[in-house]
């Protein structure tokens, strides 16, 4: 790599800075802070909605997909954009009108306060965890790009992301998301994937080397399909990062509209990153590790200058997600575990430093771990099935069930935690099953408790729509 690509990658960690920097001067209430004011229009907010789920594991991970088995690679990172889509057709309509900050918050308004904390624990994991994912992803990119230490880069990678959400919280997340939405957009479909095609003399030339099953999109088998759309579909669904951007939009038909544009381009995301690493399969054939293959490809068939452009885009992808993620394990852990309980009479002002605190020491620690594990993990697929297996049905029931009480919501979250994790550990990280004994101990918990429980639940919150229609 040459000190052009160097100095693109450097003005682009300089840019964010900025951003950080100028989001102190905006983010002056909580509101601004953690959901940028409510404002977000359709642009805005299918930006930020495609840059929080688009990570380092998304972008490296389908590039590896394509390589390893074809078209159907494309059902990991589509699993995703469903699930948001499916949220904003489906659910959004329900939630907004309780005007949430948090997903626990919405448990609390349902069942009670001891179903809120337990749920606000569980998505501040799910969170923390995605979080550093990221931070590994973005250490082992710089550290490819400059060849530096692999904890150096960590270290730099994850303190410029939490440098500029620790400042500006959810004004500056959404303003670098759009500047990284775009780099993304242009590196992926406007430079690296014409490219990659071009190298193996086009589509019809790719379709002639490889084998028909790399075009077959149910190749991986129907069982491998189920598992990406229980462990990323229902989880996207009940994701606060996701909830999040969600509640920016400045109304209901924004959000709604953005969300849908989210599912398309997720399509196409995953279809253009599948073929860049088919691509690398014939000109890299022998790339031993596979995680690799998006580097490796870059780096042969791109020249100097739009070498840096795509290596910031992948910069890009796995920023945008950590800063989202870091955001919502501290907007979890300020609102719904420290104001409740420890700060409840504090006055904005100082639920804003608080906020800053909290996001400040969830940011050192997610490095500590990234520290400490420095690989990518499946710690990523635990924190989705926890979240999936327990919190999902607990939501939609009280969104849809009357009789629903508090107790059976409690006690469904907490066994099915408990099974899903059980089930891991017996059945192995990889495995699907866990999910589905947490979804299915979820529903006989919450009807049969329900049925049971005589207490009366409690008179449903009076709820003004905050997003028009």
């Amino acid at each position: 790599m040459t000190w052009i690509d160097m100095m693109i990658i450097i003005i682009y960690f300089a840019i964010l800075v900025v951003v950080g920097i100028i989001g102190t001067i905006k983010a002056k209430t909580s509101e601004i802070y953690i959901l940028a004011g409510r404002n977000l229009g359709v642009f805005m907010l299918f930006g930020c909605l495609t840059a929080v789920f688009l990570g380092g594991s998304s972008t490296i991970g389908s590039a590896q997909l394509g390589y390893e088995i074809g078209f159907s690679g494309v059902w990991f990172v589509f699993s995703m954009g469903l699930g948001i889509t499916l949220f904003g057709i489906f659910l959004l309509k329900k939630v907004t009108g309780y005007k949430l900050m948090t997903i626990s918050e919405l448990l609390g308004k349902l069942f009670n306060v001891e179903s809120k904390l337990i749920g606000a624990v569980i998505a501040a994991i799910y969170a923390l965890m995605v979080s550093v994912t990221q931070v590994i992803a973005i250490g082992a990119l710089l550290s490819a790009i400059f060849d530096w230490n692999l904890v150096f880069s960590m270290l730099i990678g994850g303190g410029v992301v939490f440098f500029y959400t620790i400042l500006g919280g959810m004004w500056s997340v959404s303003m670098t998301d759009i500047i990284q939405f775009l780099i993304m957009t242009a590196g992926i479909f406007l430079i690296m994937l014409p490219t990659s095609l071009s190298k193996v003399g086009g589509f019809a030339e790719l379709t002639a080397q490889l084998p028909s099953s790399y075009f077959d999109f149910s190749a991986i088998g129907f069982k491998e399909i189920i598992q990406y759309l229980l462990t990323f579909t229902l989880g996207m669904m009940v994701g606060q990062d996701i909830w999040q951007r969600y509640f920016t939009a400045k109304n209901l038909k924004t959000a709604r509209t953005g969300g849908i544009l989210v599912g398309v381009y997720s399509l196409l995301y995953s279809l253009a990153m599948v073929i860049i690493g088919m691509c690398a399969l014939i000109v890299l054939p022998s790339i031993e590790n596979t995680q690799n293959v998006f580097t490796s490809m870059a780096f042969e068939t791109l020249p100097t200058g739009l070498l840096g452009i795509v290596f910031a885009a992948v910069a890009a992808a796995i920023m945008s997600t950590a800063s989202g993620t870091l955001l919502a394990s501290s907007t979890l852990i300020t609102k719904d575990i420290l104001k409740d309980h420890f700060f409840k009479d504090i006055s904005d002002r100082q639920f804003l430093l608080l906020s800053r605190v909290t996001t400040l020491v969830i940011g050192i620690v997610a490095i500590v771990i990234a520290l400490r594990i420095q690989e990518l993990l499946v710690a990523i697929d635990v924190a989705y099935a926890l979240l999936a297996g327990s919190i999902f049905i607990p939501i939609v029931f009280g969104l849809f069930w009357k009789r629903a009480t508090a107790k059976a919501a409690f006690y469904s979250i907490v066994i099915s935690a408990v099974v899903v994790l059980a089930g891991l550990a017996i059945e192995g990280l990889s495995s699907s099953n866990p999910i589905l004994y947490g979804i299915a101990v979820n529903i006989i918990v919450m009807i049969v408790v329900s049925m049971m429980d005589r207490t009366e639940k409690p008179e449903e919150v009076q709820t003004n729509e905050t997003m028009d229609a």
